[in-house]
């Protein structure tokens, strides 16, 4: 284990060598932790004669070029080789998982009419994204006691079975069963990714790395919609999923020869005094029981009911009951209660499924609610942004979806100059107050000048909020990585910030919806009224106006007039609330505090 010089009683500070080529002093029975960067560099890192601890920094966060290498050019571009084809192995995954969002997006309809149950289409949706979040916890700390390759294959398979179920599916509710499996699976498929990114790299270079898997994601989500309409029309939806499971299979296959066995520490420092030795275990059985004792069964069901009893009032909410129904209160009043007994109950374990610690750390919690605020900021602009050009310029679904390019390249483009950016300098605190400045000021933006006539430079106002996310996703990463003190806090900590991504956006999409129709009847109620229109037509009008967007094609005049100016209203305070998320993450920042990348902190 890396031993540490802070006093008694801190906590260790994380270096750029830490946690990932910590080794645990003590294995108690289970697999010994060897990082993938001790196998391609051993010795580098071995043999410098420090005996496993962190090696002196031999930089100060200056101009690093003016240092000799700390190691030998061969053996760097090994390890960097290593890397990138265990990574790259990994890229699959994660296109599939991204390409399976979007393709839902754009089959979901036409699903739902085969069986005749177009009013349940959202939980095709709905369905993946609360078992996402029930789960998306759980692998951190499954992976810390079972290895992070098992926790991924399990997660290709789940995501397997849930794409096969929905293919074959006969009933809406099969479909929508293995949607949710589906959705248990792509939990892990995303978040292990950077987890193993943060076993496998110094921090410096996290970001940089991660922004080449966000660059595979946002491909994944750009193409797979058209591509899932292409299936549609050529073969069927079914096929959509169906031709997901080869690719998948592909990658376990992949993962399981490519992958090590052991890349992160297992039993590394925590908070609780390190156990006395235990005899190894003869065999198998043994070991797999003393590590099913390891989990924390308890408060992993408490910490899933937390989520679902959360999220699913916010996904009924205006939807399937009105917000003021008694269900809805019970709901949320229920999270709350669970939400406090899972505390105690976390509080008494040895192992739990999401250490408390973390949330001591006042910048673990910023980093948290800052990339939560990133998210659902950006939600509400991917939202909006299609919408208001539907409604504005009578384009196509096609041309309006065309109008977020410059944000998805923004989003690519600042994952990628923010990653090379830290890996210079090791600075990512000014990098997270220039996503959340970039973010508001986009947002801002929108509200100031898009009207209704938009020409094509003011349509660019979108890029400085997907390049303001995606500069905030490196650096937010790295500013939880650089505060989490013990290894065996890190993954817990990484699928909890996938968890809070997930949860933003289960909240930024109704929020923004539910501000933007609210507006909207409030509007054109008003603007109906005042051009003579009796109770009733006006009734009509907002509820054709409210469900379905081609009704604009139905009038003319000034009753058209009227539903453009009310449309345009809503979606200005959509903008605002998008404004209000980033310009929130934006003060957080402030209070963010700028640590050591280079070794440990005095």
């Amino acid at each position: 284990m890396v031993q540490h010089s802070d006093p008694p009683g801190l906590d260790p500070e994380p270096s750029e060598r830490s946690p990932l080529l910590s080794k645990p002093a003590n294995t108690n029975g289970h697999d010994v932790s060897v990082s993938a960067v001790e196998v391609a560099a051993a010795g580098h890192i071995a043999g410098n004669g420090t005996n496993g601890s962190v090696p002196k920094p031999t930089t100060t966060g200056g101009d690093e070029e003016s240092q000799e290498p700390s190691a030998d050019e061969a053996d760097e571009a090994g390890r960097v080789r290593h890397v990138a084809k265990i990574i790259s192995v990994l890229l699959i995954g994660i296109f599939v998982a991204h390409a399976d969002g979007s393709i839902m997006l754009a089959t979901h309809p036409i699903i739902a009419s085969e069986f005749n149950d177009l009013e349940n289409s959202s939980w095709l949706i709905t369905g993946f994204s609360l078992a996402a979040a029930a789960t998306q916890a759980l692998y951190g700390k499954l992976s810390d006691i079972y290895g992070r390759k098992r926790l991924v294959l399990i997660a290709y398979v789940i995501f397997v079975i849930g794409c096969a179920i929905v293919g074959a599916g006969q009933t809406m509710w099969q479909v929508i069963l293995g949607r949710v499996i589906s959705g248990a699976g792509g939990a892990g498929m995303a978040g292990l990714v950077s987890i193993l990114i943060t076993d496998l790299l110094p921090i410096r270079e996290v970001a940089q790395w991660r922004a080449y898997v966000n660059l595979v994601a946002t491909f994944g989500r750009s193409i797979g919609g058209p591509l899932g309409g292409w299936l549609v029309d050529v073969v069927g939806w079914r096929w959509s999923f169906y031709g997901q499971v080869p690719p998948l299979i592909l990658a376990i296959i992949l993962v399981s020869f490519s992958l090590p066995n052991s890349t992160a520490p297992k039993n590394a420092e925590s908070s609780q005094p390190e156990p006395e030795p235990e005899p190894e275990p003869q065999d198998n059985a043994a070991s797999n029981k003393s590590k099913l004792q390891r989990v924390d069964f308890k408060g992993a069901i408490l910490f899933a009911l937390v989520i679902l009893t959360l999220l699913l009032p916010i996904e009924l909410g205006g939807v399937k009951l009105p917000w003021s129904h008694p269900a809805i209160y019970a709901l949320f009043a229920s999270s709350a209660i669970l939400l406090v007994l899972f505390i105690a109950v976390e509080r008494r374990q040895a192992e739990p499924i999401l250490p408390l610690e973390i949330f001591h750390r006042r910048d673990a919690v910023f980093s948290f609610a800052i990339i939560g605020c990133q998210t659902a900021a950006q939600l509400g602009l991917m939202f909006s942004v299609p919408l208001y050009f539907q409604i504005t310029a009578r384009v196509s679904n096609t041309v309006s979806g065309a109008h977020l390019v410059p944000a998805v390249v923004g989003n690519a483009l600042g994952g990628i100059i923010s990653g090379v950016l830290i890996k210079r300098s090791g600075r990512y605190k000014p990098l997270i107050l220039l996503a959340t400045t970039l973010s508001s000021l986009s947002y801002l933006l929108l509200m100031l000048r898009w009207h209704g006539h938009t020409n094509l430079f003011e349509s660019l106002y979108i890029f400085p909020g997907g390049f303001g996310t995606g500069v905030a996703q490196s650096a937010v990463f790295v500013s939880l990585q650089a505060v989490i003190a013990h290894p065996s806090h890190l993954a817990p900590a990484i699928s909890f910030m996938y968890l809070t991504t997930t949860v933003a956006l289960t909240i930024g999409l109704p929020l923004s919806d539910t501000v933007m129709r609210g507006v909207l009847r409030r509007g054109l109620r008003g603007r109906l009224v005042g051009l003579g229109l009796g109770g009733e037509e006006v009734g009509k009008i907002i509820e054709s106006t409210v469900s379905d967007v081609d009704f604009i094609d139905r009038v003319s005049g000034s009753v058209r007039e009227a539903i453009v100016a009310s449309y345009v209203d809503g979606l200005w305070w959509s903008h605002g609330v998008s404004f209000i998320f980033s310009a929130t993450g934006f003060v957080l920042a402030l209070f963010i505090r700028q640590r050591p990348l280079d070794g440990p902190r005095a």
